[in-house]
């Protein structure tokens, strides 16, 4: 990845430039377009960086002003770098989706006012119930929203909706016999209790925990 990335890199400091002769809104267009193309790709293969350190470097160099670092430093940490992307490249994708749910887990775990559940579910309560809670056997009315690790939400209903709860993945089966009607709970839900090694279609990949934000409604 990071030969090639920093080649693109290149390639678009390159049309900066060319766009010098343009007006000036489509100068700041172009530059506000090269940066945040440029930072959708670094958010997907590079997580973690720290901002102002790349936008120093990148402000330097395009300037062409003495570099923080020597040459010789660069090209070592960018050969360090390719050398993990490589490897990372030919483990499995199974093993790498394990560990990035291991990681996104221990953070939530970390998080205040979190309690495991039975299965490794954890659970955050965001407004307490006084109500009923639902049988193993029965059905629930929940309002819920979705979320993959990422934030993005891969389902939602805003409506009340009805579900038996032996239809629902072993998650909702875990947890929502243990809810109040009344309640609103967070739910991080590992996906060994959910879609597993499978995943599920396009929406959730293969070992992706999901994160559930679920109202409790009713219960029969």
């Amino acid at each position: 990845m990071s030969r090639v990335f920093f080649l693109s890199l290149c390639l678009c400091l390159g049309l900066a430039h060319a766009g010098e002769k343009t007006p000036a809104n489509d100068r700041h267009d172009l530059a506000y377009s090269l940066g945040a193309s440029l930072g959708e790709r670094l958010r997907q293969e590079v997580p973690g960086l720290e901002l102002k350190a790349l936008l120093d470097g990148l402000q330097q160099a395009y300037q062409g002003k003495p570099l923080a670092l020597k040459d010789e430093r660069i090209e070592q940490i960018l050969a360090e770098h390719e050398a993990r992307t490589n490897e990372q490249s030919a483990r499995p994708q199974s093993e790498i989706a394990l560990q990035a749910q291991q990681r996104f887990l221990a953070q939530e775990r970390a998080k205040p006012d979190v309690r495991e559940l039975a299965g490794g579910i954890l659970l955050t309560e965001l407004k307490a119930g006084n109500g009923p809670q639902p049988s193993a056997e029965g059905s629930v009315q929940v309002r819920y929203v979705g979320r993959l690790p990422d934030g993005s939400v891969f389902d939602q209903n805003a409506q009340p909706q009805w579900f038996r709860l032996d239809s629902v993945i072993s998650g909702w089966r875990s947890a929502l016999p243990q809810m109040q009607v009344g309640a609103t709970w967070r739910l991080v839900i590992p996906a060994d209790q959910a879609y597993g090694a499978e995943g599920a279609g396009d929406l959730i990949a293969p070992f992706t925990p999901l994160v559930f934000e679920i109202e409790l409604v009713n219960v029969r």
